[in-house]
């Protein structure tokens, strides 16, 4: 069968494949949303840069900012500063714990590299989501 032949109700919904619902609270978040909750925590990092380093510009710092901040907030509340502003979190496997430090730490080093983040599968799961078994989800 082919992809125009297929009914609506045949067809595999974003989040299927992870047990998710197709849209709503806790259906995988759109690529646009994504990317603008990345601009907030990465000018959120550089701002918070810009206050150590002023007079200078924060350069490279900020790099290290972000992963620190991002990182820590996962493990801590399951969502960035710029999740929370534009209703994400993020779920992984053991959704009534705190996500696991491994997690938080290898999922944010390949988001650093912004390339993992950019190779998405058929759920629209970014590489750095599939390698730590997450996948960043609407809260609301």
């Amino acid at each position: 069968m082919t992809r125009d032949d297929a009914s609506p109700s045949q067809e595999r919904g974003r989040g299927a494949a992870l047990g998710l619902p197709p849209e709503g609270p806790g259906s995988l978040a759109p690529f646009g949303r994504r990317v603008a909750q990345y601009l907030v925590d990465a000018v959120a990092a550089g701002l918070v840069t810009a206050l150590f380093t002023a007079p200078d510009p924060p350069q490279q710092w900020s790099l290290l900012t972000f992963g620190v901040m991002t990182a820590l907030f996962l493990v801590l509340t399951g969502q960035t500063p710029g999740m929370r502003l534009l209703g994400l979190r993020l779920a992984h496997p053991h959704p009534e714990q705190r996500l696991a430090p491994w997690r938080a730490v290898v999922r944010t080093a390949l988001l650093v590299l912004l390339l993992p983040a950019l190779v998405v599968d058929s759920d629209g799961r970014g590489l750095h989501d599939r390698l730590t078994d997450t996948a960043v989800v609407r809260d609301r």
